[in-house]
């Protein structure tokens, strides 16, 4: 037990909800925008927990693209409560820094009952600098890289960690194919995992046959950018007991961060420039603290941003002695079946990196798997688990899990880690809310009224106006938006139902918003500032849609 490490430590902290989105591809039309993300992977978890947000008493909210406060708009979507919000950046390792904050907020006895959040709306593509007018964070790092192998028009992080392996073969007689094998694993797990952006099953000829990244990387070891969200809830021992929370609770039994040493740079050692001595350092922390050691685990999930780097943490995370870590990969001993089970989840190469929200997609993975919840990719008498997310730049954090009992984990009908019943269990609220509260929405009244405005004045509307907006009004969570066309462009103008065929301007709104919008209670700019209305199509005729045009509706 780690009683006497809890002792020295503070309060024991205990994961009680996770909530996650699916991990999806970026850039795509369509795409839901972060705070709409991090509100169904925070109300996911709430749900899970079975407690509302007014119990969570502050914060942690991890992203690593984004304005300077989005954390709080993040929040904001699921409560206005005033509790403190912090926004945290720390590269790949954002979530399970969130994470780690928690944690201590709960461990230190400054909170009873906590969030981690984090999210990521990422371009396509490879990463790159975004600021090129002051010195890059990771200059150090590359200059390790350089000084060794150079430099190519790879993607640069596919370059530091390809050399890494490349290093790895060279020192240790390591294979190509043995890198393969991992990607070839985890792809073959994402296939059980329905969150994950990739399902599709890989040969390990057609892995190693794809087009080549950075030597011995090809593009299927690589992991890809990803849109998505994850969070969890954390509280004290007290706070579970009192709230019955003990069969479903996952204590957090270690952690520990661990940034660059000197060996980082001054070994000349990719492998210990993209972090091996981080996630070493901070493993051998968590064992301390614990009590454990890797033999006590059964489940893993590790931080395989390429094929290479999960390999060369196998080492790091002390599963087998330096050099041994392709020996380990063709015993079959890091899937089902073998001592250990890495990566049920499908990984990074497989279920997506949204940077902000991976660590905690682990940490969700991990509890589930603990809870017995995990379905198809549950791992046998898991009891212990072991998460592992590494950022350069450079942070490791290592986490140790265990359930606070053995009873099941699933405590209540609508706790799940398919997100497909959890959409549905969505759809059935909100459908009940809507049966109680009348199925029509406010919309539809204004609309009547304004094509009651059109058959006398459309004529004038339309010369003024001479556009087809198309509005949509958002509904839940998971539910596509209902749209209706107000054509001021042709004729006396027009109100329907249903999407337009060439909208020149499209807005998306809530019902309420559009409403107060049309009506005249909510500025339409003050409404665009804020998140509530977001425009799509011609600046020049949105700003023509303007409440005056329909005076007489205001009367509502």
């Amino acid at each position: 037990m780690a009683s006497s490490s809890r002792a020295a430590s503070g309060q024991r902290v205990f994961v009680v909800g996770v909530g996650m989105t699916k991990f999806i591809r970026p850039g795509r039309d369509g795409n839901p925008d972060y705070p709409d993300m991090a509100k169904q992977a925070a109300k996911r978890a709430l749900t899970d927990a079975g407690i509302p947000y007014s119990a969570v008493e502050q914060v942690a909210v991890g992203y690593v693209y984004g304005d300077s406060t989005c954390g709080q708009r993040a929040v904001y979507e699921v409560g206005l409560t005033g509790i403190p919000v912090y926004n945290v950046n720390n590269n790949c390792s954002t979530g399970s820094t969130a994470l780690m904050m928690a944690r201590q907020w709960v461990q230190g006895g400054l909170s009873q009952c906590v969030m981690a959040l984090g999210f990521e709306r990422m371009e396509k593509g490879s990463l790159g600098a975004k600021y090129t007018d002051r010195t890059q964070p990771m200059d150090k790092h590359i200059n390790v890289m350089v000084d060794k192998y150079g430099f190519t028009q790879a993607p640069f992080a596919a370059q530091m960690f390809g050399n890494a392996g490349k290093e790895h073969m060279e020192k240790y007689g390591t294979t190509q194919e043995q890198f393969a094998k991992v990607a070839h694993k985890n792809h073959k797990h994402s296939g059980n995992n329905p969150y994950s952006q990739f399902r599709d099953y890989y040969s390990l000829e057609q892995i190693v046959k794809s087009p080549e990244v950075h030597f011995p990387l090809t593009k299927l070891q690589c992991c890809p950018t990803s849109d998505g969200a994850a969070a969890a809830v954390l509280c004290s021992e007290e706070f579970v007991v009192q709230h019955g929370l003990q069969d479903q609770a996952v204590e957090i039994i270690g952690q520990a961060m661990a940034t660059d040493l000197p060996s980082s740079f001054e070994e000349k050692s990719c492998i210990k420039m993209v972090g091996f001595d981080m996630s070493k350092t901070a493993a051998q922390k968590v064992y301390q603290q614990t009590g454990l050691t890797p033999q006590d685990v059964q489940v893993i999930e590790v931080h395989d941003c390429f094929s290479c780097n999960e390999l060369l943490t196998y080492e790091a995370l002390g599963l087998c002695p330096p050099g041994q870590g392709g020996r380990l990969v063709d015993e079959g001993n890091v899937t089902y079946g073998g001592k250990w089970v890495v990566n049920p989840s499908g990984g990074l190469i497989s279920k997506g990196h949204p940077l902000g929200a991976t660590g905690l997609a682990q940490c969700a993975e991990l509890c589930w798997q603990l809870r017995g919840m995990a379905e198809a990719r549950q791992v046998p008498n898991a009891k212990v688990a072991l998460q592992h997310n590494l950022g350069l730049g450079g942070a490791a954090v290592v986490t140790m899990y265990r359930k606070y009992n053995d009873r099941s984990g699933k405590v209540r009908p609508n706790q799940s880690s398919n997100p497909d019943e959890l959409e549905r269990f969505e759809q059935q609220t909100v459908t009940a809310a809507a049966t109680s509260a009348g199925s029509q929405l406010k919309t539809e009244s204004v609309l009547e009224q304004i094509k009651q405005v059109l058959t006398t004045k459309g004529a004038e509307i339309v010369s003024k106006t001479g556009a087809v907006y198309q509005i949509d009004i958002s509904q839940a969570a998971g539910q596509p938006p209902r749209s209706f066309t107000i054509d001021l462009k042709n004729g006396t103008g027009s109100v329907s139902q249903g999407s337009a065929a060439k909208p020149d301007v499209t807005f998306l709104m809530s019902d309420e918003d559009f409403v107060n919008v049309t009506l005249g209670k909510l500025n339409p700019q003050v409404a665009f500032m804020q998140g509530k209305m977001k425009i799509k199509g011609n600046m020049k005729f949105a700003t023509r849609f303007t409440p005056d045009l329909f005076a007489p509706a205001s009367r509502l």
